[in-house]
């Protein structure tokens, strides 16, 4: 089992940037492969970008593509999200999640574990 918890959400204005932490407790952090994920207000959670488990392989959404990287520090049991380039439609809460799928998975359900979010604002 692993806990996760999100840092390093605020208000940017468009164009600036903002990097997401995510802090995983447990000895097996390596056995999970993360995800982050976002939700805006009167929407559905999306997939937003999914890093292996060594951190060899990254996965992004379309929307997200060029602009935000994904990156793991397993020694410090962390994922981070930084994220560049940021438009107002990027306003939305962010979640860090964990999966034991070995594939870079974008499907919500299959990630068991997941953080209480750390709201990002854009302002225009």
């Amino acid at each position: 089992q692993v806990h996760v918890d999100e840092s390093g959400g605020g208000l940017v204005q468009a164009g600036g940037s903002l990097r997401l932490s995510c802090a995983a407790s447990g000895r097996t952090f390596s056995s999970y492969a993360m995800g982050w994920f976002r939700q805006a207000p009167g929407q559905e959670r999306e997939f937003v970008a999914a890093i292996s488990r060594r951190g060899a392989n990254t996965r992004y959404a379309d929307s997200v593509q060029g602009r935000f990287t994904a990156s793991r520090d397993s020694a410090k049991n962390r994922v981070y999200l930084q994220m560049n380039s940021l438009k107002p439609e990027d306003t939305a809460l962010y979640y860090c999640a964990a999966t034991v799928s070995p594939f870079l998975t974008d499907t919500i359900n299959d990630y068991a574990y997941w953080g209480q979010g750390t709201q990002v604002t854009v302002s225009s």
